[in-house]
């Protein structure tokens, strides 16, 4: 049988009796009568009163002599250590010792008596808390009234335990420092585990964080760590003062990313989200550059080099430790400088960007007649690769970086033209076979032009994937195209995707040579070259966007 300190078991007759000296032995001869028993708590530090609404600690006693149990409940009723009382959990034998431990996972102290069903009940259960359960924390004071059975040496160097008493010289006082030390213990180590938990969280956190390559993914995931971090956090919200760098504790906030229950957009004033109370410690956190901790809300500060102050709001969650204090600390100085990786790989990025489009523009100036001709394409094949992806095909080489950088690398497609004469360019009639020679050599001088640049970028860029692009475009799945002949799947995956664009781009609109062609006309086309011309799956891929309307207005 299981029970709890709520139950009277044996331990209304007890409490009532008179109390004697705290140095009276509790358990001197267990089977004596029960008047001269010591119930007696010894004032002193650790004991207090008036903690009833704290957490208890979990004291579990394990004993097949009601008796036990009764004195304990006695010697322990008014116990309190650092502002928390004490429930008692109550188990009879090692099995039902055994059960309660897995029911009570938070069980701080097991008050274990040694001999019960068997002579060795009691350090079996040991075993099976720590080696079956794995519980390293809970702290163990073995209690024996047949210490022949059980020796203090052997067992102390056998048996993973805390602490050894013999029941015939066990008193009040002995049980209360006992219980005290084991109490401090657990509570140190339970700092510890929570502390090293925290930290591998914080390592593992700050891992995903520092993959992270977006902005707003960033935010949102700074968020979601937090959460991890302070379990029972209701809500969150990530803002930053409106002008970037401002230290001005006066400036507005504005949100950069939230969690339920908040459902602010990005950019929304943070005054029109939160009471006046919650705002002053925003402010006062920014102002003193600390983190500001509430009774039921927090204000975690971060600052990193190129990015202005930002806070992060935290409500709905208990009052939190100097762990926690801790722990927010270490995360927010990780923050910082994920905060200053990511805002540096954005600028890297629209460097990159910028780059693409200046190249982008120059064909458009060498060429006018097609310039929005680029960026159509831009728009058809990052929709193709989206689609290819979503079909799990290509998977070795279509990732989610892929589909963000075709569009913009098949901007550079035509960027060799640059090297053509405009007589060739721009010849209204049909080119000559030696003019044609020249035209085939755009490919590979857009190709140099675009790989020497890449070399800048170290790793998979927006340039040298529009320099595979450039050089690849013409080639044809058969084997027939231009300048290498490459044939199926020897033609990377960009090429395939923006040959089959920009045909159909091509012959949709009218050009110095040729009238535009008519949507059913191209379609046709694109089918009877499937598999000569163009990639089938490219083509089928396509030709879905198409019948589903995603593949947007040709004129756009």
């Amino acid at each position: 049988m299981i029970c709890t300190d709520r139950d009277d078991m044996a331990g209304g007759d007890v409490a009532g009796n008179d109390m004697c000296d705290d140095d009276e032995l509790l358990f001197a001869g267990e089977a004596e009568d029960d008047d001269d028993l010591d119930g007696g708590l010894p004032s002193g530090a650790g004991s207090f009163r008036g903690a009833a609404k704290a957490r208890p600690w979990k004291i579990m006693i394990v004993d097949d002599d009601r008796e036990v149990h009764a004195v304990t409940k006695v010697v322990l009723s008014d116990f309190v250590f650092d502002g928390r009382p004490v429930e008692l959990v109550n188990a009879y034998s090692a099995v039902e010792a055994c059960k309660a431990i897995a029911d009570h996972l938070d069980t701080a102290v097991v008050l274990l008596d040694v001999v019960m069903e068997t002579d060795d009940a009691g350090l079996r259960c040991v075993e099976f808390i720590r080696k079956t359960m794995g519980n390293k924390q809970v702290r163990i004071i073995l209690r024996t009234g047949q210490p022949g059975q059980a020796p203090e040496r052997q067992v102390i160097v056998d048996y993973d335990i805390n602490d050894y008493k013999a029941k015939s010289e066990l008193t009040a006082q002995k049980l209360f420092t006992s219980v005290v030390a084991a109490l401090r213990s657990y509570q140190h180590i339970m700092s510890i585990d929570l502390s090293r938990r925290g930290l591998e969280k914080i390592i593992e956190g700050s891992a995903s964080l520092f993959e992270q390559r977006s902005m707003s993914q960033f935010v949102e995931g700074v968020l979601m760590q937090l959460h991890s971090l302070i379990q029972g956090a209701t809500g969150s919200l990530l803002c930053t003062v409106g002008a970037e760098g401002s230290d001005d504790a006066g400036g507005e906030f504005r949100v950069l990313a939230s969690s339920q229950p908040f459902s602010a957009a990005p950019g929304r004033p943070l005054d029109a989200i939160l009471p006046p109370d919650a705002m002053e410690d925003i402010r006062r956190a920014f102002r003193e550059g600390r983190n500001v901790y509430c009774a039921d809300h927090s204000v975690v500060v971060f600052r990193s080099r190129n990015h202005s102050v930002s806070v992060v709001y935290l409500e709905g969650h208990a009052p939190l430790g100097e762990v926690d204090h801790g722990l927010l600390e270490i995360f927010c100085s990780k923050v910082a400088i994920a905060f200053d990786n990511v805002y540096l790989y954005e600028q890297v990025l629209n460097s990159q960007k910028a780059t693409v489009y200046a190249l982008g523009k120059l064909a458009e100036f060498k060429d006018e007649i097609t310039g929005q001709h680029v960026r159509r394409i831009e728009r058809l094949t990052a929709a193709i690769a989206g689609e290819l992806k979503d079909r799990g095909q290509f998977a070795d080489e279509i990732d989610d970086r892929f589909v963000d950088q075709i569009g913009l690398a098949s901007i550079l497609h035509d960027v060799g033209k640059v090297g053509l004469p405009d007589s060739i360019l721009n010849k209204p009639a049909r080119l000559t076979d030696e003019e044609m020679d020249v035209i085939r050599q755009h490919p590979r001088i857009g190709a140099n032009v675009l790989r020497e640049v890449a070399k800048m970028v170290p790793g998979r860029s927006y340039l040298s994937l529009g320099a595979e692009v450039a050089e690849t475009h013409h080639e044809k799945f058969d084997g027939t195209g231009y300048p290498a002949g490459l044939k199926g799947n020897d033609i990377p995956i960009g090429g395939r995707i923006t040959a089959v664009a920009d045909v159909y781009d091509a012959l949709m609109h009218k050009r110095p040579y040729k009238d535009a062609w008519h949507a059913a006309e191209t379609i046709e086309h694109l089918k009877s070259e499937s598999g000569k011309h163009f990639d089938p799956q490219v083509v089928d891929a396509f030709l879905s966007l198409i019948e589903r309307g995603l593949a947007g207005d040709p004129d756009d």
